[in-house]
């Protein structure tokens, strides 16, 4: 019989969630910063207007995965009161 201490488990729970949210707004200024990059025509796989319409999708992308996406998931996780 496998004995889990309950506020362990919750305490590797919420160490798995916030390192979850840090990779989340990691990888979304990740994508704002090549976003910007293709938009300055820095990166070579694109092209003149394309260039500027690829950048302008993944700087998006990433401000909203960076800003908006944590603050979505950490409501959803939140504990509910009285627990």
């Amino acid at each position: 019989m496998i004995d889990i201490d309950p506020q362990a488990a919750r305490d590797k729970i919420a160490r798995q969630r916030f390192t979850m949210l840090s990779l989340l707004r990691l990888s979304g200024a990740a994508m704002v910063m090549f976003g910007f990059l293709c938009i300055g025509h820095r990166i070579a796989w694109f092209q003149g207007n394309l260039a500027s319409a690829v950048g302008a999708i993944f700087a998006s992308v990433g401000l909203i995965q960076t800003l908006v996406l944590p603050r979505i998931l950490a409501r959803a996780w939140r504990t509910p009161p009285g627990q």
